[in-house]
């Protein structure tokens, strides 16, 4: 079974990308977080991602790297696993240029050469453990996911968007047909605690915000473009949006599409995934890193975290420690 990575990065310092956001949008506002600075800084730690890739994840057929043209002066373009991929390259150009993750992440089944079966990072998504292929695809290649409810009563511009997502999703699909025909799937033992908010809205006919484990997540193309042909003209016009708005949706359509298909098998994605916000947990993130704690980490950045550079700095040493070698993917005279 092939699997391919997707994995989105952008240089925020590249003086032609600045341009660009200028023109567009004017400067970075911290007070807004569609255009904060945290939404497009770089941590200065993609090199460990390809290390966790190569170290961990040997078995990847392919690594699509998703940018608006840029590329890290380390990185080898010629590794024969990379695909560097333009935003021009799989976006329809009307909606080009993009400042806008959500609209990145709804085309990537249009990626060339993308394998059926792909896995969808964002970069400050790590892999810091060993990986099987049967972490995110069965043997028969279907994604392996937690099917759980989550409160979503939040006002931000994510949870405007998570709740786009549902309602596309309760206009396409009958809840207690979908629970009935995978009760295992949904009310499965491995979820524990996770599960228990499905139990107590098992009588409401309509579906709510999943869990999302922010992290490495398992799609299929298939996916995608079932939900393309549903909802073609929603997304179209979303796709418009240069900068994240209220209005749009996010890539966890697909994967609450994908599971309301019973295309997934039940997986507790949490008993080996975390999130760490860096603004309250560095210390809990440096430590997991080091220790190995978990198979994928996510170092999630905020714009209003203080001692930035101290921060990514013992992060980077943490890295280190377990990911000291240069991968391949990094060109001999560049390393550092």
């Amino acid at each position: 079974m092939d699997i391919d990575f997707v994995i989105t990065w952008v240089d925020m310092n590249d003086p032609i990308w600045q341009e660009s956001f200028a023109k567009h949008s004017g400067k970075i506002n911290n007070a807004k977080n569609e255009v904060s600075e945290a939404r497009f800084r770089d941590h200065g730690l993609l090199k460990y991602w390809f290390r966790g890739v190569e170290q961990f994840a040997p078995w990847v057929r392919k690594i699509h790297f998703v940018t608006c043209g840029q590329k890290p002066e380390w990185l080898d373009a010629d590794h024969p696993k990379l695909n560097l991929v333009h935003h021009e390259d799989y976006i329809p150009a009307q909606f080009l240029p993009l400042f806008n993750s959500s609209v990145l992440e709804v085309h990537l089944h249009r990626i060339p050469d993308l394998a059926e079966n792909f896995v969808y990072f964002n970069d400050d998504f790590f892999i810091i453990n060993d990986l099987k292929p049967n972490r995110f695809f069965s043997k028969d290649g279907v994604p392996q996911d937690i099917a759980a409810f989550r409160m979503n009563l939040g006002m931000s511009l994510w949870s405007k968007c998570l709740k786009n997502n549902i309602r596309v999703i309760n206009q396409r699909f009958d809840k207690p047909a979908v629970m009935k025909r995978d009760y295992d799937k949904w009310y499965n033992p491995m979820y524990g605690s996770k599960a228990r908010l499905t139990y107590l809205l098992s009588w409401y006919n309509k579906f709510i915000t999943l869990r999302t484990p922010h992290n490495a997540q398992p799609y299929t193309k298939s996916t995608f473009k079932e939900v393309w042909e549903y909802a073609e003209a929603e997304l179209m016009e979303m796709s418009k949006h240069k900068f994240r708005s209220p209005e749009d949706f996010t890539q966890e359509l697909f994967r609450t599409w994908q599971i309301c298909q019973s295309n997934f098998e039940a997986y507790n994605t949490y008993q080996d995934t975390k999130m760490f916000p860096l603004l309250f947990r560095s210390k809990k993130a440096i430590k997991a890193i080091k220790e190995q704690a978990y198979s994928l980490v996510c170092i999630n950045d905020n714009e209003h975290m203080p001692n930035f550079d101290q921060t990514m700095m013992e992060v980077e040493k943490s890295f280190e420690s377990i990911l000291p070698q240069p991968s391949q993917f990094e060109l001999a005279d560049r390393l550092t």
